[in-house]
């Protein structure tokens, strides 16, 4: 018996999910909880062979944390993520984290189910959807620096106070966010910041 610790907050979703995987003959859901935080907790004590873990969830640990510290405490539980949109952002966090897999929420549930006793035999699981965009995940264009610079224009930032900040000039701040529109093909500083959040580059 295969047993398994379900992490989503919408609890729509985690009720039909737990009812969905309760029908297979070999699996057996030990935990359905609503928060990363609940996610660790509940593996240090039901001990499974499997969480499956929605990536965006309230609080201070989201799913790709929670398999993190899982991971830490729990080291022969496998974990399997969840999410409603496959951003390359997640997607290179989830494989710099060695998840187990990677799946959208919404895959046929025979694929949710065979991808659950993959992960449990010790095998990598993503979804086809998803394999496309691992494919095309970009190294980081930006400098450091840029990074600095753009984190802060995202904050919202504007060339002076960014000049204070990174003891720069102004006209050397203007030339950063210059490079970067340009390096990161974007139209403007705000469309940059999108690419750069979007790609986990900042």
């Amino acid at each position: 018996m295969i047993r398994v610790l379900l992490a989503e907050d919408q609890a729509v979703i985690r009720g039909a999910l737990a009812a969905l995987l309760g029908l297979e003959p070999d699996l057996e859901v030990v935990a359905a909880v609503d928060s990363g935080a609940a996610a660790v907790a509940s593996a240090a004590v039901e001990r499974p062979d499997v969480a499956v873990l929605d990536i965006d969830m309230p609080g201070e640990l989201d799913g790709l944390d929670a398999a993190a510290r899982i991971g830490e405490r729990v080291p022969s539980c496998r974990t399997l993520m969840l999410t409603g949109h496959g951003k390359p952002a997640h997607l290179k966090r989830a494989l710099a984290a060695q998840v187990g897999g990677f799946m959208l929420k919404t895959a046929p549930p025979e694929e949710l189910v065979a991808a659950i006793r993959t992960v449990v035999r010790g095998e990598r699981v993503l979804d086809p959807a998803l394999a496309v965009t691992a494919w095309d995940l970009a190294d980081n264009p930006l400098t450091p620096r840029e990074a600095d610079v753009l984190r802060l224009v995202a904050g919202g930032a504007d060339a002076p106070d960014i000049a204070a900040r990174l003891h720069l000039t102004a006209g050397t701040v203007r030339n950063y966010l210059t490079a970067i529109v340009a390096k990161l093909n974007a139209r403007n500083r705000t469309d940059a910041v999108r690419i750069a959040t979007e790609s986990g580059w900042i």
